[in-house]
């Protein structure tokens, strides 16, 4: 009895927000670029984030049993320089990739590619100051149920090789499929 109560309701207010011309799955959202840093995976101490999650901002500890898929990057040192390393590079089944879009400024990366071969997804992408990074995300729930990959950017601000630290700058859209990297106007 209550369903029967609830469905015209949400009818009317779906219809209500149509016709006011507002779109209900427009997600609005505002930027946000944030800070983060994260070490190499051949550090000698563990338990130290070697790897970020996009969507949610978070540095992830792979030695972790949580962290199973649930990132989208990781970094390593290969031959004394540092690299970005997607997820099936490192035999974990994703959908993650790296697009490197280089000689740019971070606000100039307004898109990312629509090339999915401009993402590596199965080898090492090294780090070069300049040099913007396009993420895509692993898949993961959207929020009305559908399977979404999302879409940010990276730029690094300090790469330390010697010491296997990455401090950079990200920002994530939380649109679904949306490989747009600015907020709707």
């Amino acid at each position: 009895m209550a369903i029967r109560r609830v469905i015209p309701a949400l009818i009317l207010v779906a219809m209500a927000t149509v016709a006011c011309g507002d779109d209900p799955f427009l997600v609005r959202w505002t930027e946000d670029p944030r800070e983060r840093v994260i070490y190499s995976l051949d550090r000698e101490e563990r338990n130290r984030p070697s790897a970020f999650e996009m969507l949610q901002g978070q540095r992830v500890v792979l030695e972790s049993p949580e962290a199973i898929g649930r990132w989208d990057f990781a970094l390593d040192r290969q031959g004394g320089a540092l690299v970005l390393v997607p997820p099936r590079a490192l035999g974990v089944t994703s959908d993650a990739g790296i697009a490197r879009i280089p000689n740019v400024s971070y606000e100039q990366v307004r898109e990312a590619p629509r090339d999915t071969a401009a993402y590596v997804t199965r080898s090492a992408v090294p780090l070069e100051m300049g040099t913007i990074y396009v993420i895509r995300t692993h898949r993961q729930p959207g929020r009305f149920g559908q399977q979404c990959s999302y879409y940010g950017k990276v730029e690094p601000l300090e790469i330390d090789d010697a010491n296997g630290v990455l401090r950079f700058l990200f920002d994530t859209s939380p649109d679904c499929n949306n490989r747009s990297l600015v907020p709707p106007s």
